[in-house]
């Protein structure tokens, strides 16, 4: 009997990990609000939506948000906490009364976000139901959990609508996303690519239908293919890694990829909301193909043992994967006193070094000036150019000494 008791009772605490419940909120009354995080807006308002509840979008990451993040947190925490909380109180003082949050586990303080939240939103008054869940320990069963305790709606026709359509808008602003990074460096006429991406944007968001939304990544493919290039430029090529938020979001990481493009240079982000989404929900039986992680456990290997939380093997692993397939270079990029990318950090001193690639970490925090952003970043890149310029002029000279 005390057995059973004691099974009941964790499977009680389990439950409550994820589901931490104010009762005086009916279900019809739930208006329901999230953290920003670069286009993750697009799959969450069409999967909410699609379940019929109300929703309040926080404003996106601002300087202003900023400002409420920092007055309301500790001197020390990361920046994406502090641009989180300040997401959870602007929703707040628009009216929404249930917040949502992920939870991952590890050494990364992810995974304490919502406890200091949660705390912190109390003490300034504010009244909430907060729901996590932690989509490594169940993935899909532990996402429709959620779902549920938030809307109550036992209609599957409403849960196939809204996560295939927030799939799909997911896979579609992703692709454009990738298009905009190869044809921005290339294109003919300044500023062509940039608009092509932001017409898109604008149609994704818009597109309701699941039909509508299948189409979507087709049409984006279509469209850039019809910007004119220059396909004889030789662009350099750097990967962009680092911890999750700052990749994601363009107002923490300063909106890097545009400064990349505008440098002539073709960035390869190895991060993607709807790679995570594909690798994380989907049962593992259906991915047939090996996932971003487990490729870079694989070529970490040699550097990292096993993985310690956050990023830190995918950044050590796209690193050394890199350098073994011809990119020119990685900028590596992190929060101020984010735990694992600091290890990450010191190991990626080694990498560069011996796997011959370079390599430059920025850190990020809201004392992070745009002048002396950019100033290391032209930095970094012109040594990448050179480098590319000294292999090609290597090779075309053992190529005119074969054919003379």
């Amino acid at each position: 009997m005390g057995s059973v008791l004691n099974a009941e009772k964790q499977r009680e605490e389990q439950k409550n990990r994820f589901f931490q419940k104010d009762n005086t909120i009916a279900t019809k009354d739930r208006i329901v609000a999230w953290p920003r995080m670069g286009n993750i807006d697009l799959s969450m308002v069409a999967l909410v939506s699609s379940l019929g509840v109300k929703i309040v979008e926080a404003p996106p990451n601002s300087n202003e948000a900023l400002e409420i993040g920092v007055k309301n947190s500790i001197e020390g925490i990361c920046l994406p906490y502090k641009l989180n909380l300040a997401n959870y109180i602007m929703a707040l003082e628009k009216g929404a009364n249930t917040l949502m949050m992920f939870q991952a586990p590890g050494s990364c303080r992810f995974g304490n976000y919502t406890k200091m939240a949660q705390k912190t939103l109390k003490k300034m008054g504010y009244k909430f139901d907060m729901v996590v869940f932690d989509m490594y320990q169940s993935k899909m069963k532990q996402t429709l959990q959620a779902f549920w305790h938030v809307t109550k709606c036992a209609n599957p026709y409403r849960y196939y609508k809204g996560f295939s359509t927030g799939f799909n808008k997911a896979f579609a602003i992703d692709t454009a996303e990738r298009l905009l990074f190869y044809t921005r460096p290339r294109e003919l006429n300044k500023g062509e690519a940039e608009r092509c991406y932001k017409k898109w944007y604008k149609i994704i968001s818009e597109t309701t239908s699941i039909w509508g939304c299948k189409q979507l990544k087709k049409k984006i493919i279509k469209d850039f293919k019809k910007i004119p290039i220059d396909k004889n430029k030789i662009v350099p090529k750097v990967y962009l890694l680092g911890e999750f938020f700052v990749l994601l979001d363009p107002y923490t990481n300063k909106d890097i990829e545009k400064t990349l493009g505008d440098l002539g240079v073709e960035v390869e982000r190895q991060i993607f909301f709807s790679d995570w989404l594909e690798h994380v929900l989907q049962p593992s039986f259906l991915y047939k193909k090996e996932s971003h992680r487990e490729r870079c456990v694989r070529f970490a290997e040699k550097y990292m043992k096993r993985a310690i939380g956050g990023e830190t093997i995918e950044t050590v692993g796209d690193t050394v994967y890199a350098a073994q397939n011809g990119i020119d270079g990685v900028i590596h990029i992190m929060p101020f006193s984010c735990m694992p990318e600091i290890v990450s950090q010191n190991i990626l001193t080694r990498v560069s070094r011996e796997e011959d690639i370079p390599a430059m970490t920025l850190v990020l925090d809201e004392q992070t000036g745009k002048a002396g952003y950019q100033t290391r970043i032209e930095a970094f890149i012109d040594l990448v150019k050179r480098k590319k310029m000294k292999e090609n002029l290597g090779s075309k000279n053992k190529r005119e000494e074969v054919l003379s």
